[in-house]
């Protein structure tokens, strides 16, 4: 039987070293989705991920997938496409819209490669990302065909790590210019690195790599002043996530 520490709303998170080997990450479960316990809870490479039927459940797993701006892969397919400048790309223009959309477009199921409308990505869930967004501390990039949204993705936003959450397309390559966008975006302002969470093999061919979860976490505590002494957003991150264009 799973020994798995439960959380009160006022419950502290235990040490990322304590998670479970099997299923990999598994932390705790329980408190709320507040905006104070999801910046807790990023800022210590801790998330969230359960379905509707399921207990809050927080995860750091280890090893962890992670992409370094330099190793970013860009396919020549991809450099025409943004050479093509066929579509704009945006930042903060449309966070709920974005969610929405990452929540809702069919995907296929893992197991059997069947069309399928399973996500993980709850109403809670998307209200309070919502709210987070509102706040400054959630951050998408859109990729517009004149005024349709066809692609993009979101996440939140660790001083200069950018924690991705999910992304979606619907034209061929559109979430993969919006990961380019944010990338040269990243660069631009002298950013760190995206955490992707758990490795995939669509991750692994835009550059991700695993490494052990104390190296990320090291990492993270490096590059991860949000606020300042009187729990304001500092100067540097609001500049890094104001609402901009960012087409590559």
């Amino acid at each position: 039987m799973i020994a798995l520490p439960y959380l009160d709303i006022d419950t502290p998170f235990p040490p990322v070293s304590e998670a479970l080997n099997d299923p990999n990450g598994l932390l705790a479960f329980g408190a709320d989705l507040s905006a104070q316990r999801l910046f807790s809870a990023y800022s210590s490479g801790i998330f969230p991920w359960f379905s509707d039927d399921e207990p809050l459940l927080w995860w750091s797993p280890n090893p962890r997938s992670i992409i370094e701006l330099d190793d970013f892969v860009c396919s020549k397919s991809l450099r025409k496409l943004a050479r093509q400048k066929r579509y704009k790309v945006t930042l903060n223009h449309a966070f709920d819209s974005v969610i929405n959309a990452c929540a809702n477009i069919p995907r296929k199921n893992p197991n059997s490669q069947a069309p399928s409308q399973d996500t993980w990505i709850t109403e809670d869930m998307q209200k309070a990302y919502s709210y987070l967004h509102q706040l400054g501390l959630a951050h998408s990039v859109e990729v517009w065909d004149g005024d349709a949204l066809v692609g993009g993705l979101y996440g939140v936003g660790v001083g200069k790590v950018y924690c991705g959450e999910s992304m979606f397309h619907k034209q061929s390559n559109t979430s993969k210019l919006a990961m380019l966008a944010l990338v040269e975006h990243m660069k631009r302002n002298k950013m760190a690195f995206i955490d992707c969470q758990l490795p995939t093999d669509h991750l692994a061919s835009l550059g991700a790599k695993t490494i052990f979860r104390n190296e990320f976490i090291e990492k993270l505590q490096t590059s991860n002043h949000t606020l300042t002494d009187e729990g304001s957003l500092t100067t540097d991150y609001m500049h890094q996530w104001h609402p901009q264009v960012i087409t590559p």
